[in-house]
Order: structure tokens, then C-alpha cells, then sequence
């Protein structure tokens, strides 16, 4: 099994439903051969989710969602900042999981089997908090090894990358003993004491693809990573 729903139920978040989708790529220049899961709202059209505020089911308080907009002409919210690009591979998975296409991955095994050996994305849309640890927990136990965030703080800091929408918080996250992945305005605001520029940026020359590097996930040693805003 390649690709599967593993999990469809309410929002750890808000109660609401959602769905969460694993599915393989190989096309992916940045991340390399990578299982990507997608967390979305299971009865709403992503664009539309994120242009009325629904998206706090999968994403949280997280900053970079922008504001509800009202505006019959935009398709999403107002100041949307988030670099997952909701009009392609979010809109594709979201209709082809309307239309039937994913099996059901709703065991522990069919889980593990979906993950074993191979690089996980955790969270390439929505926030993994939104959804069962266990989940989670069943798609890494044999994969190669992953990547996650979240903007839930303090959430299984094991697992994923605090995100930090500043320096302040990134510090506070520090203290607490939490690695923290910052998305910075310039190479000017890195704190090069506490955090590393993703070498897989293109500032950092693009030096190795996440599947090689294996730095972006919670229980990494090392710093912090940040990565200039695109």
C-alpha cells in the first residue's frame, strides 16, 4: 500500500471533520521520494476553507492562514502567507479523495506498511496536531525517518519542529527545550547561535534534498532551523 486515508474523524482542534491522507511522490525536487499527508477539511473545499476561516480545523492558530475574506472575486483568505500553494496538489488530493481514490488506512498495520522504509512528510498541509497521535505514531514507526511541524506549542515535541512566527518565540521554545523551524524575512534575522538556514534552501545553495538531510523533525539534535520567506 502506497497511499491511503488514515485517518477521518473530528479535529483534535476544533471537533470538526477532517480527513487525513497519505500519499507517495518521487517529484518532489526539494523533499526527494517522500510519502506527503495531507490534513484536510473533509466536507469543504480547501480554497473555500481557508477564504471563511474553517482551515482553524487543520491549521490551528497558525498565522500564516490570513484572515477570513469576504470578497466574492478572491478565492482564499486575505494575507495568506503559507507557502503550501492550495490550488494544485491540495485541491487535487482533496477531489480525488471526493471522487473515492484513496483506500482506507485504518489500522495500525496498513498504516506502518504505507510509511515502512520511506521518508514521511508529516503535516505537507495542516497541522499533525488536528490529528490521533497514534496515527502518527503507527505511519513512523518504520519509515526511514520524517519530517514534521507544528504551530501547536509544546505539542509531541518528539515528533515535530516547533514552528515560530518570531524571534521571541522561538527563544521561549528554546528555554523549554524545543527545537523550532522559523520561517525568517532575511538571512539577517538568523540567530546563528541557536539555528542552522535549511541547507535544502535555495540561500543555502540547495546543498541536499530533506530525505538526505533528516534535520526537521522534533527528536534531531542540534539547532534550530530557519529558512528565508518565499
Amino acid at each position: 500500500m502506497k497511499s491511503g486515508i488514515i485517518y477521518n474523524g473530528p479535529s483534535l482542534l476544533d471537533g470538526k471533520p477532517i480527513v487525513a491522507i497519505a500519499t507517495y511522490s518521487d517529484r518532489n525536487t526539494k523533499t526527494g521520494k517522500v510519502v506527503q499527508t495531507y490534513i484536510l477539511r473533509s466536507d469543504i473545499n480547501p480554497l473555500e476553507a481557508s477564504k471563511t476561516g474553517e482551515d482553524f480545523s487543520i491549521c490551528g492558530d497558525c498565522t500564516m492562514r490570513g484572515e477570513v475574506n469576504d470578497d466574492p472575486k478572491r478565492k482564499q483568505a486575505k494575507g495568506r502567507r503559507c507557502y503550501v500553494n492550495l490550488g494544485q496538489g491540495v485541491l487535487i488530493v482533496f477531489k480525488a479523495f471526493l471522487r473515492g481514490v484513496y483506500p482506507t488506512a485504518d489500522n495500525s498495520a496498513d498504516r506502518k506498511t504505507i510509511g515502512r522504509g520511506r521518508f514521511v512528510r508529516v503535516g505537507t498541509y495542516g497541522d499533525p496536531a488536528a490529528v490521533p497521535p497514534k496515527i502518527w505514531e503507527d505511519l513512523l514507526a518504520e519509515a526511514d525517518t520524517f519530517t514534521a511541524y507544528s504551530h501547536q506549542s509544546g505539542w509531541r515535541p518528539d515528533i515535530a519542529m516547533q514552528s515560530a512566527d518570531n524571534r521571541a518565540q522561538a527563544i521561549a521554545h528554546w528555554k523549554a527545550g524545543r527545537r523550532t523551524f522559523r520561517v525568517i524575512p532575511d538571512l539577517g534575522e538568523l540567530d546563528k547561535a541557536n539555528e542552522a538556514l535549511c541547507p535544502a534552501s535555495k540561500e543555502a545553495g540547495r546543498r541536499v534534498q530533506c530525505t538526505a538531510c533528516k534535520l526537521c523533525k522534533g527528536s534531531s539534535l542540534g539547532k534550530s532551523i530557519a529558512i528565508v520567506e518565499h
